[in-house]
């Protein structure tokens, strides 16, 4: 599966790995923290949580254009995952009587999260300026190290919390995830100069071959991709109810057992990742053997209906149960929502970015892929929004909410797909 890949790509899959193990742990325990430590409502929680998320992905737009016109991208980088560091050390020493340092420590995080993210992301769409056959493999194998690092952060929070019944050692140990990120990367920080911007002459024969423009070409593919990113919102409006809602209903109306936690169902929807994403892309890889391979548009189509159906699995749990708030419900409801969740993650997710990086103008690149991120803060502050109603409304009815949207989200797809389709090569 790596035979055609760039050496330097282990680099990028390392460092994101472990920055991930550091994020995740945090989303696994920030609601439970929330909640359970300093004691706030879900109307509250759900403001704090979809502006923390915001700032994660708002910033991209900042990050994407420095990247572009000033530091670059490694250095973008590093200073990146040093805030992140920092963030999670405000955390780590924040309480109910010391709540500057956790606000101080999420705006940090968020900040440092957005400018590492976008500029992985492009350096990794550059690596494959020459193959763009291999574009869409390349950023499923780089989610696979996203989710690695996703599958370990819940565990490793249950564990934590098990052993020592304390939130703030799991900030720690995302601030100690970060600075391992941090010297991967110093590592790999040669390696990865071609795919620099600024380490890549204007003329070189090793440089990537852009063809001229043709005029008007780059607004009609930046009005393609703003396509994508206004439908791409009603994704993670859903998507991101893992650590809020669907956390929520693990604590309040599933049954708990010693090392099955509320923190610990964010472990499945990573592990289904690992397990299904060979599996997709060897079913993806014969068919384009074939010339029936679905275009990117195609697969992001599924993607939205798959989420569909993995909110009606909870409109069916909320019925049969899960609506009065106690712990009686099977945890395979969760299961096998993250399950649908995982399927249709795979599909839209990594597959959006390599969309991004395919149609994006080079001038552009940093600055269209903090777009996708812009898409994913708007989404993600109205996973926040949203969420402050799951206790005011039956959670059937929340949860139908999402369903609605996500079909929505589908027709548009289809609707444009003719247009996104035009530039997906």
């Amino acid at each position: 599966m790596l035979k055609k890949h760039p050496k330097a790509m282990a680099f990028i899959f390392l460092a994101e790995m472990w920055e991930r193990i550091g994020f995740y742990t945090l989303l696994a325990v920030l609601v439970l923290y929330m909640d359970k430590v300093l004691g706030w409502s879900d109307s509250r929680k759900g403001d704090v949580y979809g502006l923390f998320l915001a700032l994660c992905y708002f910033v991209p737009l900042l990050g994407g254009w420095v990247g572009d016109r000033f530091l670059g991208r490694r250095l973008t980088i590093k200073i990146g995952a040093l805030f992140m560091a920092a963030g999670y050390a405000g955390l780590a020493v924040s309480s109910p009587a010391r709540i500057a340092p956790f606000f101080l420590g999420l705006f940090l995080i968020g900040f440092g999260t957005g400018i590492f993210k976008v500029n992985m992301a492009v350096l990794l769409g550059n690596l494959y300026a020459g193959k763009p056959g291999l574009k869409d493999a390349a950023f499923n194998i780089y989610y696979m190290g996203v989710n690695i690092g996703a599958a370990i952060a819940p565990l490793l929070a249950t564990y934590i919390s098990v052993k020592y019944g304390s939130y703030n050692i799991s900030f720690w140990i995302c601030g100690a995830g970060l600075l391992v990120a941090f010297v991967i990367f110093q590592i790999g920080h040669k390696a990865l100069g071609p795919a620099d911007f600024k380490a890549v002459p204007k003329v070189s024969a090793t440089a990537p071959a852009f063809v001229p423009a043709v005029p008007g070409e780059d607004g009609r593919r930046i009005a393609t991709l703003v396509i994508l990113f206004c439908t791409v919102i009603f994704f993670w409006v859903a998507f991101y109810q893992n650590a809020f809602a669907l956390t929520l209903f693990a604590e309040r109306s599933t049954r708990v057992f010693s090392w099955l936690r509320p923190e610990t169902y964010q472990f499945f929807e990573p592990f289904f990742i690992l397990a299904l994403t060979p599996l997709l892309l060897a079913l993806f890889s014969r068919l384009q053997a074939r010339g029936k391979e679905p275009s990117t548009p195609a697969k992001i189509f599924l993607g939205m209906l798959v989420m569909a159906v993995s909110m009606l699995v909870m409109v069916i749990a909320s019925l049969s149960g899960g609506n009065r708030d106690v712990p009686i419900m099977s945890p395979a409801w969760l299961i096998g929502t993250y399950f649908f969740v995982t399927i249709a993650e795979i599909l839209i997710s990594p597959m959006g970015q390599s969309f991004v990086s395919k149609v994006a103008p080079p001038r552009l690149a940093g600055l269209m892929m903090g777009g996708w991120f812009a898409a994913t803060a708007a989404g993600s502050y109205g996973s926040g929004l949203l969420g402050k109603s799951y206790s005011a409304l039956a959670h059937h009815q929340f949860f139908l909410l999402l369903t609605g949207l996500m079909l929505l989200a589908a027709v548009l797809v289809a609707v444009f797909l003719k247009k996104l389709r035009r530039f997906a090569t």
